[in-house]
């Protein structure tokens, strides 16, 4: 699997997972990665926190899935 058809498997899990609470779970996530000084990880959330508001935008996955 590609990184970025990795990110988007991610962000749907977690939004599969959250519902309505998908958003907060990840600026959680994002909050606690940042205090412990995980920069790769801030900006692996960040990533999903992106294709989730795609999702929420209702424009889907992009052709070929990136």
């Amino acid at each position: 699997m590609s990184p970025k058809r990795h990110i988007w498997a991610c962000a749907l899990a977690v939004e599969k997972q959250h519902g309505e609470g998908a958003r907060l779970f990840v600026a959680e996530r994002i909050g606690a990665l940042a205090l412990a000084g995980d920069a790769d990880g801030v900006e692996m959330w960040k990533a999903i926190a992106s294709r989730l508001d795609t999702l929420r935008a209702g424009t889907g996955l992009p052709e070929g899935g990136n």
